[in-house]
């Protein structure tokens, strides 16, 4: 797998650092409450699972799973709902929990779906930001590491389902994604 690797962008101490800050943070800000997590699948789920052991209130858990990327490595707009959370929000306070937000689609039309179940609240939590592929104006309350414009694995964050075990952040080689691209369009 460290073959496809370009190079090491986050390394795993970096990130659990930053985890633990966020963590506090989140304490902070809910201090006194109850708040539901939600964690978007399937990327989220490695940052989700290490962030609520750092959050110091009663925390209860759900996740939602969308659509927005298939095999690309761009998001195609357009959102499917594959999973939907189980539990009634209606006067919670939510905290949806994602890998990486990039165009900002999924997350804003996610927010705008919740916000429809009159919720208490609805706040973002992102590990990884990139502000500069930014499509929608949304807020982010939380945000872990601004990170480049790179196509990025490990941690959560995959290509076609492969590196999210990879322990730190990782630029994927050009070559991978493009190669596998053409692939794609030469057997369709």
């Amino acid at each position: 797998m460290y073959n496809d690797i370009a190079k090491i962008l986050v390394d795993k101490d970096t990130i659990s650092r930053r985890v633990k800050e966020l963590g506090a943070e989140i304490s902070r800000e809910y201090q006194g409450n109850e708040i539901l997590v939600v964690g978007v699948l399937k990327g989220g789920f490695i940052f989700m699972a290490d962030l609520v052991r750092e959050i110091q209130c009663r925390v209860n858990l759900d996740f939602m799973s969308v659509s927005s990327y298939g095999n690309s490595t761009e998001s195609s707009g357009i959102v499917r709902i594959l999973k939907d959370i189980e539990t009634n929000i209606a006067g919670k306070h939510v905290l949806l929990v994602e890998d990486l937000i990039d165009s900002g689609l999924t997350l804003s039309h996610l927010k705008q779906l919740l916000n429809t179940r009159k919720p208490a609240s609805i706040k973002i939590c992102t590990m990884f930001d990139k502000p500069s592929r930014r499509k929608v104006d949304m807020k982010v309350d939380f945000i872990g590491l601004e990170v480049p414009d790179y196509f990025i694995v490990g941690y959560g964050l995959d290509y076609d389902g492969f590196y999210r075990n990879l322990p730190d952040v990782c630029v994927l080689k050009p070559e991978i994604y493009t190669k596998n691209m053409n692939k794609k369009e030469t057997i369709v």
